[in-house]
């Protein structure tokens, strides 16, 4: 038996050896992917185990940024952070952490968002709340990197508000795990562990283990509050390899809301807005039975 406790990468490996599994009999065996990584960019699973840990240091750290500017007025922090191409930790965090923007890869942005957000940020000084925060994913854009929207931010607010801009990093990959990812992690290896132990009685025959059928190499991930148990065969569509993140991600729907914190002149309605053009809006299918 196997049991993958990683990022992407292993959901890639584990495709190999499942369809390994015509030339090799040795991997005719139960094999079981667990979705480990902070950026949350796994397909088949809400969640990722180190996802929660690494947004809370964002949040964390947020607060401590915006707790320093308490005493200077008119400063707004451009902060980056990890997560590859999946904008998960960015948008997630600074709606935790009342951002005024946050720019992420898959919703394109340019030159006229950036300067829309500077005229937010000229009105928001007038107000009594005199601080930003702008949030950018690592992989956002090629061209509109974190020193480009730090300069821009400075040229255009000069006079109006000052710049700082904070570059995260491995801070995100540290420290103690949080209560949820501890308890996730816990659930979800004791469910694998059953599994692969219903599995190799399944397909026990004739002295050996014999497994190739493709409810017997899977992702166990978390939807809707559900532990799932996904084929990974099933998965391989939903997946964009190129920039390794899921064609639909549930989190993009709460980008409008945090426009809506920051007083933007929007509405909920427009959840959607921030699709990549290739997503597929119908939900992967879940295997049956595999609930809890």
């Amino acid at each position: 038996m196997y049991c993958f406790i990683l990022l992407l990468q292993a959901f890639e490996c584990l495709l190999q050896l499942c369809e390994a599994r015509a030339t090799f009999e040795e991997f005719c065996i139960p094999l079981c992917m667990l979705p480990a990584t902070i950026s949350n960019n796994v397909p088949g699973t809400d969640l990722s185990i180190g996802a929660d840990t690494a947004l809370n240091a964002i949040v964390e750290t947020c607060d401590r940024i915006k707790q320093s500017a308490s005493g200077t007025k008119r400063r707004v922090f451009i902060i980056e952070t990890m997560g590859g191409y999946c904008g998960y930790l960015a948008s997630v965090g600074g709606l935790a952490a009342g951002a005024d923007a946050a720019y992420i890869f898959e919703e394109p942005f340019d030159i006229r968002d950036l300067q829309s957000n500077v005229e937010h940020l000229t009105e928001k000084m007038k107000t009594s709340i005199q601080r930003g925060l702008v949030l950018r994913n690592e992989n956002s854009s090629e061209n509109y990197t974190t020193d480009f929207i730090y300069q821009l931010y400075s040229e255009e607010g000069r006079g109006v508000f000052d710049c700082r801009k904070n570059v995260l990093g491995h801070m995100q990959q540290g420290g103690a795990p949080s209560p949820f990812d501890r308890n996730f992690g816990t659930k979800i290896s004791a469910k694998a562990m059953q599994w692969i132990s219903k599995k190799l009685k399944e397909t026990y025959r004739q002295g050996r283990v014999f497994a190739n059928t493709e409810d017997t190499c899977c992702l166990l991930g978390m939807r809707r509050r559900a532990l799932i148990f996904q084929p990974v065969v099933q998965l391989k569509e939903d997946t964009d390899f190129v920039h390794r993140i899921p064609k639909e991600q549930w989190w993009l729907k709460l980008r409008p809301l945090m426009k809506i914190l920051a007083k933007y002149k929007t509405s909920y309605d427009v959840s959607d807005s921030g699709q990549l053009e290739h997503i597929v809006r119908n939900r992967p299918k879940e295997s049956e039975g595999a609930a809890i």
